[in-house]
């Protein structure tokens, strides 16, 4: 009998400051707007691990409607 050995690599555990690090990545590249929705992030993270960021922004109180900006909080400004 062969066994097979090959071990899948552990999930992505997405903590709240992974996902907004992830959000605020792609607004600084101009991927994608401030004012888009949330719902938008699920196009740069894998399917698969799309459900842990879901409930993960849930426990948070976000809402998939809400907007990227929300998500990302008050920006700080160096030349002020």
């Amino acid at each position: 009998m062969i066994v097979d050995t090959v071990q899948s690599a552990p999930p992505i555990r997405y903590s709240i400051d992974l996902i907004q690090e992830e959000a605020r990545n792609l607004v600084e590249k101009g991927t994608i707007g401030r004012q888009q929705p949330i719902y938008v992030l699920c196009q740069y993270i894998p399917a698969r691990e799309w459900v842990c960021v879901e409930c993960e922004l849930e426990e948070c109180g976000y809402l998939l409607r809400d907007r990227v900006a929300d998500l990302l909080g008050p920006e700080e400004w160096d030349n002020d």
